[in-house]
């Protein structure tokens, strides 16, 4: 394990931006600038701490961090910063800063910033920790955190739909490509033996040479090609369009789309050198790179022109990939730092003119040069650089990529090098179509007077184009000594020699640079004069292939499917679902299991009569709750509460009291609030009530229901009864028991299983139990009582009663409810020193965060019962939803802690501490894990017991003939 300051660095670097997220996403909704300010600062930050290592990688070491994550499968985190890795860093972090403070000025007063960077700074993290991810399987989390940050930007302004459309589709395809890397990362790792990035990057002739190389090529590639929009999957970028600009410019110029290309770059090694690799990924690049450069020129959108011409140029880097030669990736890389900083730049032009004129459509904006002079200059100079005019940073990249499809033809085959001439010349043709809104007259009719943006909102533009003419102009000066840090992380001693200068003489590629920067002129004035470019709607020859089309119409057809399963397997009603259930585990084991084990006699004389009397009690109860449920709900969940009390009751004869105190807790809690619940449930009126005779067929149905329940549950005993009874092995338990203080620094053995040994089952069924809360909590909020279960009940109708007159909290401030309001009032605090006594003792005797947070929920819940809702909230300023945020960070954080020391998630660490009077304690750090299951307790049930709460009040039932003030004028709800 590494553990030195550049180690500690390079995770700093992945985990600023998820904590820079979670910090902007609690801020307050007017806190433009500092919200902004903490973004740019994370942005900076990293790129700060970059820069410190490039000393380091410019020598050629590779820095690496490294700590176990899942050391029984083999599986490490790391990460580890090359050549390459630091080149994608400093385009993730340079263009994001920029982006930050580009956003500060283009969103909206009214739209939600603080989640806009929360989102930004997430993407941003993932995207880190794709191309620093040292591990296969640590990419792929990395890689589908992106698709998911993506997924939230993208449809940002989830108001339109046009936005929420462009979300799903992009989700869709690279999420899609993302079970396909994972699968192609699994081969991979099958092959080698190892998920460890360097050890697959070394076994590249073993992975060429083995049987599964193609299956392994074709889901990566899969992969690759949907997150970096190469044909066929090309279309989800143009409707990604719909998010914000900054999201465009970040997403779609430097990160999300780059991550690909970055793929492809970093398993070059080992997977490229076939003419599998060949023909897949430059075959697709070349298909790519041709549609995107045509269709861009009939688009009317700037950002839909942009959107394509970033396919083309994606595909460029793709086919370079392709080619398979040392020079090509030198190409692909500088063609690829090239396009992010241009296509950037662009992006964020189009933005502010957008932002300024109102309006996108190239059909009627033009001389926009009169209103933006600056901003004019700007975005020439980048398409210059787009459409690769010499003395800018894309003439020498596209000159590099003609001269590598020059020279894989070689003097017989020229279609590359027509490919590639022709994708040239659409580019500079599409160009020119975006720059021709700066010439002409400008129009009266605009949404907005045009007019230069504030300054800072510029100057991103200003320093992307400075250096788009500083790459083009001193190449081995600016550019070089990085590009080449990157190149030799990936060829190592294939490098190739090479120069980036301005003039190599005359030659082949030069002649086709010229003759692209031509043939699209030309081919601009003729579509511009003979074939209206500017009210064209479709697209020539391609229009009426839609990508798009194609998804929707498979995502409608796999719906219509689904829908087909349900229709022919599913029902409605949960009663056919279960009888097929019951039924098929009853009948699968007794066709299955040949011969049926036979039952061990059972003498009379080892059975307790007192245990016997108290499972016969419990027995009896579930039978009638049962067969009180469907019209008496009451007394059915009175007799379920019998039922869960003889269960606790077992648990303590057979000498295991957590159990018992965590079920009756659990029995107490789950039976007020499903009481709370029921309340709002029409009565059901049984048919003799209404002089109904049910027929004989609802007879012979419950009938064979119930024979059906008995054999059920007989099955579920007797497989039970064998499995007790069957000689067990040496027992794990043996394990727990002797490691539990010397390891865990606890003499409970149960809460030490919980909080350490098994601490990540409990992190997960705490996050459960969240989920389920917040679940419960928008069911409710949407959910309205039928109106016949609103009226007040019939108990409440004495107007002789001086009590029913009152509301609860009129009952307990003066009512006849005063004595024991008070009584209760009293016993909070007490009831808060129980709570305290069970959880700090929980890890040597029984208790624990868990029991003490059901403590803690019934004392709340008791107030609720006695004063009412109105009268809790005003005094008792309950916030279940930050009390569920709080102990999932507070888990997690312990679990990190852990990680930050080099040692497992959630390894647990006991301190011996000395204490003035108090003496010599043990501190253990799953006191604090256990502190979060405490809270993350409380809050779910706090959640669920004021969703329930405040039905009385949102369906305004009258109190002594006034109806109660609505929910929105309590104080302290949530």
């Amino acid at each position: 394990m590494h553990r030195n300051l550049e180690s500690i660095l390079l995770l700093a670097i992945v985990i600023a931006p998820f904590i820079g997220s979670v910090i902007a996403a609690c801020m307050p909704a007017n806190a433009r600038n500092r919200e902004s300010i903490l973004a740019g600062g994370v942005a900076l930050f990293g790129l700060l701490v970059s820069a410190y290592l490039y000393q380091q990688v410019g020598d050629g070491e590779i820095i690496r961090y490294q700590a176990a994550w899942m050391p029984a499968f083999g599986v490490d985190f790391v990460l580890r910063m090359d050549g390459l890795a630091w080149l994608f860093v400093m385009l993730v972090l340079g263009v994001g800063l920029l982006v930050v403070l580009y956003a500060r000025y283009y969103m909206s007063e009214q739209d939600p910033v603080p989640r806009f960077f929360a989102f930004l700074l997430a993407f941003m993290g993932s995207m880190l920790g794709v191309v620093l991810s040292g591990n296969l399987i640590q990419l792929v989390v990395f890689w589908e955190l992106t698709s998911i940050t993506s997924f939230l930007l993208i449809g940002y302004w989830h108001h339109r739909i046009d936005a929420r459309r462009g979300a799903r589709m992009a989700f869709t395809v690279t999420a899609t490509g993302g079970l396909c890397l994972l699968c192609g990362v699994l081969i991979l790792g099958r092959i080698v033996g190892s998920y460890d990035l360097d050890t697959v990057l070394a076994a590249g002739d073993q992975i060429r040479a083995h049987a599964w190389y193609l299956p392994a090529l074709v889901l990566i590639a899969l992969g690759a090609l949907t997150k970096s929009a190469q044909f066929p999957f090309h279309f989800w970028l143009p409707h990604a369009m719909a998010a914000p600009t900054p999201v465009s410019s970040y997403l779609h110029s430097a990160t999300m789309v780059k991550a690909g290309v970055f793929l492809l770059m970093r398993f070059w090694p080992a997977l490229s050198g076939t003419e599998e690799w060949t023909w897949l990924i430059a075959g697709a690049g070349v298909c790519t790179l041709l549609l995107g450069s045509f269709v861009a020129i009939f688009q009317h959108d700037l950002k839909g022109l942009l959107a394509y011409s970033t396919i083309s140029h994606l595909g460029l880097i793709t086919v370079l990939l392709g080619i398979g030669s040392p020079l090509g990736m030198v190409a692909a890389i500088f063609h690829t730092v090239n396009h992010a900083i241009f296509k950037a730049s662009l992006f964020m032009a189009a933005g502010i003119i957008d932002h300024e004129t109102g309006t996108r459509d190239m059909r009627v904006l033009r001389g926009l040069r009169h209103g933006l002079p600056i901003t004019a200059r700007l975005a020439v100079v980048a398409s210059a650089a787009m459409a690769g005019v010499p003395l800018l940073n894309g003439f020498l990249s596209k000159e590099m990529f003609f001269a590598e499809t020059a020279l894989v033809g070689g003097t017989e085959s020229w279609w590359m090098s027509y490919a590639a001439l022709a994708m040239g010349i659409f580019s500079v043709t599409y160009s020119l179509r975006f720059i021709s809104v700066f010439f002409g007259k400008l129009p009266e009719d605009l949404p907005k007077i045009p007019h230069e943006p504030p300054r800072w909102m510029r100057f991103p533009v200003e320093l992307l184009v400075l250096l788009c003419l500083i790459v083009g102009i001193v190449p081995g000066m600016s550019i070089e000594p990085f590009l080449d840090s990157a190149v030799v992380s990936v060829l190592g001693a294939r490098a190739p020699v090479y120069d980036l200068a301005i003039w190599h003489g005359f030659n082949l590629p030069l002649a086709m640079s010229f003759a692209a920067l031509a043939g699209g002129v030309l081919l601009y004035v003729i579509l511009r004069k003979y074939f209206t470019l500017q009210s064209r709607d479709r697209v020539p020859v391609f229009y009426r292939l839609s990508g798009a089309q194609a998804y929707e119409s498979t995502m409608l057809r796999l719906t219509a499917g689904a829908a087909l399963l349900v229709k022919w397997l599913g029902t409605k009603r949960l009663q056919p679902q279960l009888f097929l259930m019951i039924a098929a585990m009853i009948a699968v084991p007794l066709l299955l299991v040949q011969p049926l084990p036979t039952l061990a006699a059972v003498s009379l004389a080892d059975i307790d009569p007192l245990f016997a009397l108290m499972w016969l009690i419990g027995c009896t109860c579930a039978v009638a709750a049962a067969w009180q449920a469907k019209y008496h709900r009451l007394a059915a969940l009175i007799m379920v509460g019998g039922t869960g009390v003889v269960v606790s009751m077992t648990f303590l004869w057979l000498s295991a009291p957590d159990l018992a105190l965590t079920q009756l807790m659990v029995e107490t809690v789950t039976t007020v609030l499903i009481l709370l619940g029921l309340r709002w449930l029409p009565r059901r009126i049984a048919p003799k009530e209404l002089n109904m005779r049910e027929p004989h067929t609802v007879w012979l149905r419950r009938s064979r229901d119930m024979a059906l329940a008995i054999g059920g549950g007989l099955s579920i005993a007797a497989v039970s009864y064998v499995v007790l009874m069957h000689p067990q092995p040496k027992s794990i338990g043996d394990f727990f028991l002797l490691r539990a203080l010397s390891e865990g620094g606890g003499s409970n053995v149960v809460n030490v299983l919980l909080v350490d040994f098994r601490g990540f089952d409990t992190m997960g069924e705490i996050t459960v139990l969240s989920i389920v809360a917040l679940t419960v909590y928008a069911l409710l909020r949407r959910f309205r009582p039928a109106p016949e279960s609103i009226v007040i009940p019939e108990q409440q109708l004495d107007n002789k009663d001086f009590a029913a007159q009152q509301a609860p909290a009129e009952q307990v401030e003066n009512g006849y409810l005063m004595v024991p309001g008070v009584y209760l009032r009293f016993l909070l605090p007490f009831m808060g020193m129980i709570v305290a006594y069970f959880f700090m003792r929980g890890h040597n005797l029984p208790g624990g965060g868990f029991v003490a947070g059901l403590i803690f929920a019934v004392a709340i819940i008791v107030q609720y019962m006695l004063a009412g809702t109105t009268w809790v909230e005003s005094h008792l300023h309950l916030r279940p939803l930050r009390w569920l945020s709080f102990g999932l960070i507070i888990a997690c954080l312990t679990g990190l802690g852990a990680s930050v020391l080099g040692y497992p998630f959630l390894t647990s660490h006991t301190a011996h501490l000395t204490l003035p009077l108090l003496g010599e304690i043990h501190v253990p750090s799953a006191f604090f894990f256990d502190l979060g299951v405490f809270v993350v307790v409380v809050g779910s049930t706090m959640l669920i017991l004021v969703a329930l709460a405040h039905q009385s009040i949102r369906s305004r039932r009258p109190q002594a003939g006034t109806p109660v003030e609505p929910a929105g004028n309590q104080r302290g709800v949530i």
